[in-house]
Order: structure tokens, then sequence, then C-alpha cells
């Protein structure tokens, strides 16, 4: 195949505004085509909406509107918030559009002559919200499984299209190309109908109980049933018959729909194309469900969730992250706004986010902004290199498979490399000792963080960008390809690199991204930190009477093992720090204390000044963890952090080589 790539999604039926579903599809086409254009490739990515049909009057009747002001209306709604959601598309197709109403009528005429169409009564159970009849084995319980509602039996004459003439075609072509249809459990499933006789396609409506649609070419008491109506907008969307965007585009066209429209586009829109003479399309790619409540998201059946709010309170690129990471194609996947907050949390605010606010902040701190040079490399250097570099590969081949959650697995594995590559080189450490050295370890995060952001970009286009502009490069985004990206140490001279504020803030448990917090100030700093629990003391609490367990024979100095052993040390990890506004001396920290203590907590230590940021991020502390919780400017406190105390400062206790954060200290 050459260096173009088509993708679409379905146009989407405008019989309600857009849910969760829809965003879903639309920013897998996104990634897609994103992907594809920094690959090199001529790229063309289509959307629409599907505008015809019964649904349509009867929900433009309910909303006392005509059908035409009803589409116009919804129609813009999906129009307008493609945008809103990064979506990149090329053309936004409508099937009330003149072009599509001519191209459905001109292959109408041609599936016609070819003696593909016939007129007949028929009688069997009709789905109003498939719009279609359906065979008795689609039949489940009395019902259809879509919709949840029990067909009617209605009886009329209509036009059929002769599909069962087609079916050893397409079993054959499905056969001969395995990737057709994929994952493979859709190809499966295409190919478990074709064992049963298809049977032909009604493919009109009569005008008498139905008007909202386009007329057949060849009887106007007639319009197109909407399926022979919709499946045409790929290819009227690419000027065919003989359009320039046609013969470029048509041969590696790559449909992306959800499974529950799989019958449509993988057995009537084939036998279409046959019957027309036109070549099948390249790949049909099915995904799962996005499941609410334990059922399909659906807008018939009132379980939907609007993408935009998810977007506009915990951030679009956060959104489209763990839409892409959360679902594994092909598969169902179950939403929940705790889960989507828990990946915002660990993999961007804590990995990500942390990764780029350390490794800017040190950039432009002991380098004051200027591209670090590399000097001698050693072992973990090359390791990181070899690593960065070949995640390029690896992900690329997964992205071209649509296994967008193994794609950015890749990365993140690549931003754990960084992220302990930079706790173990300690740069913070080298700036004082070694500078030949900070230079080169600098160089190898900064050419790694490029290849990062090149591959994060089609998931988080504005993400990417940012770090991008950060890193001063000055090809950005869809200019910035993976070929560049693989140029190790291709660099662009004069580079000025900025510091911006956190990618991805951590959100809070049961707050709102942006959400107020309430600040209770009971006095000053340094009475603040004379009651802090987790702070460091300069001097011993005057305030803490004896404990009436302590062994009198010990000493008024010594304790018994029996209460060294109620305090509860364990070994945390530094995932985040800041400075705890209105204070001179405390820093928040956010400490991870592994799965036994529940994972991540805030303690408040009286570090700040000693520490800077860049040098917590990543650290092991020890950490008194079955202290009760202490309110400190506002900021409640789960812990205690231990350091040592001399004429030079502040010494944090950590383990001298790595451990499992939660690991007990006896």
């Amino acid at each position: 195949m050459s260096n173009r790539f088509y993708v679409t999604t379905p146009i989407y039926y405008v019989n309600a505004e857009p849910h969760l579903g829809h965003a879903y599809t639309t920013i897998a086409a996104d990634v897609l085509s994103r992907f594809y254009r920094i690959s090199g490739f001529e790229t063309f990515f289509l959307t629409g909406t599907d505008e015809h049909g019964e649904k349509i009057v009867r929900a433009a009747r309910a909303s006392g509107e005509s059908p035409g002001q009803y589409v116009d209306r919804i129609s813009g709604l999906f129009r307008d918030m493609w945008p809103r959601l990064s979506i990149s598309n090329d053309a936004f197709i409508r099937t009330t559009d003149e072009k599509h109403i001519k191209t459905v009528q001109a292959i109408l005429s041609a599936v016609k002559e070819n003696g593909d169409i016939y007129f007949s009564e028929y009688e069997g159970p009709y789905c109003f919200g498939c719009e279609r009849f359906l065979t008795e084995r689609e039949i489940v319980n009395g019902r259809c499984p879509d919709h949840q509602t029990e067909p009617e039996m209605i009886k009329e004459a209509n036009y059929f299209f002769k599909m069962g003439r087609y079916q050893d075609w397409l079993t054959g072509h499905i056969h001969d190309n395995p990737d057709f249809i994929r994952p493979e459990r859709y190809r499966n499933e295409v190919l478990s109908f074709l064992k049963e006789p298809l049977g032909d396609l009604c493919i009109s409506r009569p005008k008498s109980r139905l008007t909202w649609g386009i007329p057949l070419p060849f009887d106007d008491g007639f319009v197109t049933y909407v399926w022979f109506d919709a499946l045409i907008n790929y290819l009227s969307a690419i000027d065919y018959p003989g359009g320039m965007r046609y013969e470029t585009f048509w041969n590696v066209a790559n449909h992306v729909v959800a499974k529950d429209i799989l019958k449509p586009h993988g057995i009537y829109w084939p036998c279409m194309l046959k019957a027309a003479g036109i070549p099948p399309y390249r790949h049909l790619n099915v995904h799962g469900y996005w499941n609410v409540n334990e059922g399909k998201m659906s807008k018939s059946l009132g379980n939907v969730v609007r993408p935009l709010d998810l977007a506009s309170v915990y951030g679009l690129d956060a959104f489209r992250y763990f839409l892409m990471r959360d679902m594994v194609f092909g598969l169902d996947s179950e939403f929940s706004e705790e889960a989507l907050v828990g990946r915002i949390n660990a993999d961007l605010a804590n990995d990500l986010g942390n990764l780029v606010s350390r490794s800017l902040t040190m950039l432009k701190n002991y380098l004051k902004g200027e591209p670090p040079l590399c000097g001698v490399t050693e072992k973990p250097d090359d390791e990181v290199r070899e690593a960065a570099l070949a995640s390029i590969g690896i992900y690329a081949s997964q992205m071209k498979e649509l296994a967008f959650h193994k794609a950015l697995m890749t990365v993140w594995e690549v931003i754990g490399k960084l992220n302990k590559y930079i706790d173990t080189m300690a740069p913070w450490v080298l700036a004082k000792s070694d500078r030949g050295r900070l230079s080169t370890v600098l160089y190898h995060i900064s050419e790694a963080l490029k290849i990062v952001s090149a591959l994060i970009w089609p998931v988080m286009p504005g993400t990417a960008e940012r770090i991008q502009e950060m890193l001063g490069i000055r090809n950005r985004g869809i200019s910035f390809t993976l070929e560049d990206a693989a140029g190790w140490g291709a660099r662009e001279t004069e580079i000025q690199m900025t510091i911006t504020p956190a990618l991805f803030p951590r959100i809070e448990k049961g707050k709102h991204p942006g959400e107020k917090k309430k600040t209770e100030v009971r006095g000053k700093d340094s009475e603040m930190e004379t009651r802090d629990k987790t702070s460091v003391p300069d001097k011993p609490r005057a305030d803490v009477k004896p404990d009436k367990n302590i062994d009198e024979k010990a000493g008024p100095d010594l304790i018994s093992i029996k209460d060294f052993a109620r305090a509860d040390l364990r070994i945390g990890k530094v995932k985040d720090a800041e400075p705890v506004p209105g204070s001179r001396k405390l820093m928040r920290l956010i400490v991870d204390l592994g799965p036994e203590l529940g994972g991540e907590r805030t303690i408040v230590a009286g570090i700040l000044g000693a520490y800077e940021k860049e040098a917590l991020l990543g650290r092991q502390v020890v950490v008194v963890a079955n202290l009760e919780p202490a309110k400190l400017m506002g900021v409640e406190s789960r812990g205690m952090v231990l350091a040592a105390s001399d004429s030079n400062g502040l010494h944090l206790i950590t383990a001298d080589t790595a451990a499992e954060p939660g690991s007990k200290i006896k």
C-alpha cells in the first residue's frame, strides 16, 4: 500500500445529542489520523451526520420542529463539538448534502441496472429503533437486543437488494483477507452470520409511511432505506465517481465503528460495493461499548455521559488519554469518574507531569536555559537512549494494530525509565560536583522527552505541543514527525527553554479540579509548625506528655522496645511536592506508601528551603505512618517524614538502596 491513509467514523444519527460513545469513536479515529500524519502519510479524515429516517421524524415532532430544522440544529451540535475535543477531521458530511443525495441516487441506478434490485411484498418483525426488519435469530427473548423493544409485524411492498447473491463472494473475501475486519472476534462474528442464508435487503420505504429520505431515482413513490443511504457517505465525501480524492484514498479506506453497527458495515456495505462495481474498503475496525451502570451506553436507553462536561472538568487531554488508555480496542470497558480520576493522578500527574516538571526545572535552573551538551556516556545513558529509540518502532506497530492501550503503555515504560534514571543519576548532586556529567545526564533526559512528546501527540496534542515548546523545539505538533523524533541529538541551536505551570495537577478525592479549598489559619508559621506532627522540629516538643506505658526502669531518656514497636515506620516515595501557600517552612508532599496502606497520602513537612522540588520528586523517605492526622495551614497531614538536623541544615533519612513503597522498617 502507498503512504496514504483514509479514516472514517460512522456518520452519527442525529436523533439525540452527542454522548461519550460518539466521542470515543471520533477520538479513536482522530488518534489514528494524527499518528499516520506524523508517520509521513497523506491522510484524509471524515466524520459527519446521518439525517434521514423514521427516528428523525419522531424526534423532530417531539421537539416541535420540522425535520429540516431539527437535523440542522443537532448536526450543528456534532460539528461544533469536535473542535472542542481536538478532533482534526478534514471533512464533515451530512446526508442532506446535495452532493451526497446525487451520489446515492447514482449508485442505486447502477445497482438497479445490474439487475440487483427488484420489487416485492414482505412481512416480518420490524424494529423502529434499528429502522429495519429483523431476522428471527436476531431477536432475543422477543425483543431487539439493542433497543430492548418488541418488534412490530409489518407487511408492505418495497424494493429489495439481492444481497444474497454476494454471500459466497463476501465469505471468500473475508477468508482471503484475514485483516479485512478486525479485531478477529468481529471477523468471526460476521463469518458466523454468513453460515446462514443471507437473504435480500429491503432498501426502500413507501412515502405513504415516510417522506423524510432520499427519493429512489427509479420510483418517486419511495424513499431510500436509511442504511443504503448512510453507508454511501464514505464515497460521496471523497467525490466518487472519478474524483481525485476517490482515486487517492478509497483503496486505503479504514472505517472505525462500534460493534452495534457491525452487520451493516461488515455485510451490507461490502455487498453494496460489489454490486456497484466498486472495490471493497481496506479495513473495518470495530470497538466495544463503554458501559455505564452495567449497560451499553446508548441514547435510546438513556445512560449517557456528556463528553464536554468531562473534558471541561478534568481537562481535554486527560479525557482523551483516559479513553485511549482504559479501553482495549474491540472489548467493552466500564466507565466511571473514579477510574478517570485515578488514571489522571497516577499516569498524568505522578508519572508524566512530574517527569516534565522536574526535568524542565533542572534544565532551566542548572543550565540557565541553554541546551545540554553530551559528553562521555555511561551505561545508564546508553540504556535510556536505546529504550527511547526502540519505543518508536514498537509504538508504531501497536498503533497500526489499533492497540492504543499498548502503545501508551510503551510510552509510559519510557517515562518510568526516565524517572528512575533521574533518581539514580541525581542531577541535583551532580550540579554541585560534576557539571560535565550533569550536562550529559540532562542531555539524555531532554532527548528522551523529545521522543515522548512525539509519541503522545496523537492522543494528547495540546500537552505534547506544550512540552515541545518548553524544550524549544521549533517544529511542533504535526510538523514534528516520528522521523524527527528518531533523530537523537539532531537539535536546533539557540534553544530557549521555558517553564510553565504543572501539566496535570493532582485531583483530590471527592473534589473537582479547580475547586477552591478552605484554608484554616490559626497562627503564625512557627506556631503552626510546633504543632505539626509531620514537620521536622528544631527541638523536642514541650507539650507532649510522657506515655504511661513507658518502662520506668528504662530511665527518663529511654523507651522500651515495646514502645518503639508502636511506631509504624515505612519507606515512602515522594510523587509530588509543593510549598504550602502562606508558609515559610512547610511543604505539601504526596507520598506513595504502597497498596497495603492505601497508596498515596498527603504529608506536610517543615523542609521548605532545605530541599527544592526536583530534589524531592521520586526520592525515598522514611515515614511514621500511624500518626493521627493533623491539619496544618489548612492542609491535612497524615504522617511524618523523618529527617536529621545539624549545623548544616536538614537531612532527609532514606534507604541506602531502592525499596518498594510501603516496606516496613524494622
